[in-house]
């Protein structure tokens, strides 16, 4: 596993190895020991997986305590983190990311941090860890096209729900 920076301060990439032969593939996506080891001391309590189509568009959500490993198991999207730390100057700044099944590229999102997602690929499995249970109520939401984060996402007319049409919980 390869640790890579980050813009964002705490936000961290991982490369994944990936083991190939002729019967397919083989990702240890999570090891403890070996995160721990590279300073990622966090405690994961909940692993939630999303499957979605192509053009679908989630986020930007986030809480004020939860840690999240997020992966592309397959298929490929585009990921935004988003600093949603509003007493802080770094607010509204982000950086994106392309995860895909083939580039075994994780992202370490921290708490106080958004995140949202748009499926580039036919179909796309999105599995994150989480450091807390998921609670709704502590959940803040923002919509993926905020004039105050001026996020470029690679699509003009996405899928949205309706907390994503909203901008906040719903």
């Amino acid at each position: 596993m390869e640790t890579l920076q980050s813009e964002l301060r705490g936000v961290r990439l991982m490369r994944l190895d990936i083991f190939e032969d002729h019967r397919g593939q083989y990702i240890e996506s999570y090891n403890k020991g070996r995160y721990y080891s590279n300073g990622m001391d966090i405690e994961f309590v909940q692993d939630d997986i999303s499957v979605s189509s192509k053009n679908v568009l989630k986020g930007i959500h986030g809480d004020f305590e939860t840690w999240k490993l997020i992966t592309c198991f397959y298929g490929k999207f585009y990921l935004v983190v988003v600093d949603c730390r509003q007493d802080l100057d770094n607010f509204g700044r982000w950086e994106s990311f392309v995860l895909s099944g083939e580039n075994g590229l994780q992202v370490l999102v921290p708490p106080g941090y958004g995140n949202g997602h748009l499926i580039l690929s036919d179909q796309a499995v999105f599995h994150y860890k989480q450091s807390t249970y998921y609670h709704p109520k502590k959940q803040f939401s923002y919509r993926y096209d905020d004039a105050r984060f001026n996020i470029w996402w690679p699509s003009v007319t996405p899928i949205l729900s309706r907390r994503d049409e909203a901008g906040k919980y719903v």
